[in-house]
């Protein structure tokens, strides 16, 4: 059967990304705004804000499966990128607008430290089965 791999070893890891608060119903992360999270002028990359929402939307739809048969990843995913952001901490906080049986739809608010709106997202996640190895 799949394993989950350490988050360490994953995109989690290299930029950082921390599950402080996980349910079925809301799914909270930080992740530090610094060099690895930048684009080339110094600003907070839209493609790591984007990997924080399907990160946050992919472990909320996890909490809600049958996870010893089932597997969340993501479907389909937009941003809307409000403010920019050159260094501190953002924090994700994730609600399921839809809990289907083969799809869940997450909203995903991204804010800073005086919570300010960085980034807006959807993120559609799927349920799939697990493969066999």
């Amino acid at each position: 059967m799949m394993k989950m791999k350490p988050m360490e070893e994953t995109i989690m890891g290299v930029l950082g990304i921390e599950l402080t608060e996980q349910s079925g119903e809301r799914i909270v992360a930080t992740m530090p705004v610094h060099a690895a999270t930048h684009q080339p002028f110094g600003l907070l990359h839209g493609g790591a804000s984007v990997v924080l929402a399907e990160t946050v939307a992919s472990f909320g739809t996890w909490h809600a499966i049958d996870q010893d048969s089932e597997i969340a990843v993501g479907l389909e995913i937009n941003a809307n990128h409000i403010r920019g952001k050159q260094d501190g901490v953002v924090t994700a906080i994730g609600t399921p607008l839809h809990r289907g049986r083969t799809t869940m739809i997450w909203d995903i608010k991204i804010i800073d430290e005086e919570e300010r709106l960085i980034c807006v997202s959807r993120c559609t996640v799927a349920i799939v089965k697990k493969p066999m190895d």
